[in-house]
């Protein structure tokens, strides 16, 4: 009977020192934050998804806006492991002010400007230069913080237009705001990314613009040195550059770089 009782107490004393289940999990769960450009917002939920079928322990948190918004937030010591940025210009400040891992980070992929009606307008515009005569309020993002609104002014500049309706603009916080203004009819026209549009029925795109008046729309992506999740952040880095995540962002309207 002694043998019993200390054989049972054993047992249970090694059972009570064994990890629980749901601790262990808890412990293996990582969160990763990654600021993105608000442009990528729905191939990105594919993409994590996808990854996270893979990556059971990992979950991916994302931090969408302006990508000259999300590069001052990482400045000022915001805890980010990745950045994806529709500005190769924000993105480099990081790189110069040594913030980003010097071998991970890379150009992802590119994107184009197109100029944008609600559907159902009747101003008919069929061009930038219609934007003189027919547009009362014309959208873009501000261009010192939304890269989007960089490349449509320098376009308008380049075709000698930003004088004559500058003051018909409405400045939006990211190219979403500005998508958003134009399905509900309270802008006449304006400038968002070709992925931004492409998935809209309450716009018509009335034209892309041709690259050579703004300067080339790169995508860059990279792992943060003061990541605390460095080896996480870079398995879904490796992702984003792999060739699946490739193709389906070329499915959402993404360019392939070379």
């Amino acid at each position: 009977m002694h043998k019993f009782i200390l054989i049972l107490f054993f047992v249970l004393f090694l059972s009570g020192c064994g990890p629980q289940g749901t601790d262990l999990e808890s412990i293996n769960e990582v969160e990763l934050t990654v600021s993105a450009a608000t442009s990528m917002q729905n191939v990105l939920q594919e993409l994590k998804n996808n990854f996270e079928k893979e990556h059971p322990t990992i979950d991916i948190a994302f931090n969408f806006g302006a990508s000259g918004a999300l590069a001052q937030q990482i400045s000022q010591g915001a805890p980010v492991d990745l950045f994806l940025s529709a500005s190769k210009e924000k993105f480099d400040i990081l790189i110069d002010k040594e913030l980003m891992d010097e071998n991970l980070h890379q150009n992802l992929t590119g994107n184009e400007i197109v100029l944008i009606a609600p559907k159902e307008n009747e101003k008919q515009i069929k061009g930038i230069e219609d934007l003189k005569t027919k547009a009362e309020r014309i959208s873009i993002g501000i261009p010192e913080s939304v890269p989007a609104g960089k490349y449509a002014k320098e376009a308008i500049e380049s075709m000698d237009m930003w004088k004559e309706i500058e003051n018909k603009l409405v400045l939006s916080k990211d190219v979403r705001q500005v998508l958003t203004y134009v399905e509900t009819g309270n802008v006449d026209a304006g400038f968002v990314y070709k992925t931004d549009a492409q998935f809209s029925d309450q716009i018509r795109i009335v034209m892309s613009v041709d690259t050579k008046y703004h300067s080339e729309i790169i995508y860059p992506i990279g792992v943060l040195k003061s990541s605390e999740h460095f080896n996480e952040a870079k398995l879904f880095y490796k992702y984003l550059l792999s060739d699946e995540a490739i193709a389906l962002l070329e499915e959402y309207g993404f360019s392939n770089l070379p």
